[in-house]
């Protein structure tokens, strides 16, 4: 399966999800989290992020003042000399990248920073964390983005919809 067959869904599919993620955000079933690990393990299990990258090539991770000095530091540069050629502050006060794709993000797909990538480039997309209620939102808009995130999805959604 190619990476833009991962991405397709219907409006149909979507609009269930929204509802199930909603139900989901009132009740928080007792095994939510153990159902999005399970799936999340799954797919990467077969999945490639190498092939697809769609993440660095569309978004911006948050860059904290912690990343933003270790990567700094691996760069040679001064913290400040990174924010100004690197980052600019979003509409949400957050220090972003200043352009897409990602500037460390080299032609194979792999990061030019890898070892010290901000924290939300390691945990993304999410999907295996605690308390995934709190991040429904952030999961259903990623599946606009991240072919993996769909199949996950799709996976825990399954046996509810």
């Amino acid at each position: 399966m190619e990476y833009g067959d991962d991405l397709k869904y219907t409006d149909k599919e979507f609009l269930q999800w929204k509802k199930v993620f909603a139900r989901w955000k009132q009740k928080r079933p007792k095994n939510l989290d153990e159902g999005f690990t399970s799936a999340h393990d799954s797919v990467f299990n077969v999945v490639d992020c190498l092939n697809c990258a769609n993440c660095c090539k569309t978004t911006s991770p948050i860059f904290r003042d912690v990343d933003i000095k270790r990567i700094s530091k691996r760069l040679r540069m001064s913290e400040m000399q990174f924010e100004s050629s690197y980052l600019r502050v979003d509409e949400d006060r957050d220090k972003v990248l200043k352009t897409s794709p990602c500037a460390f993000l080299q032609p194979d797909n792999k990061c030019g920073i890898y070892e010290d990538r901000p924290l939300a480039c390691r945990e993304y997309p999410h999907t295996n964390r605690k308390r995934m209620y709190q991040i429904l939102d952030l999961t259903l808009k990623n599946t606009e983005i991240c072919p993996a995130v769909v199949r996950i999805v799709k996976a825990v959604t399954k046996e509810t919809i």
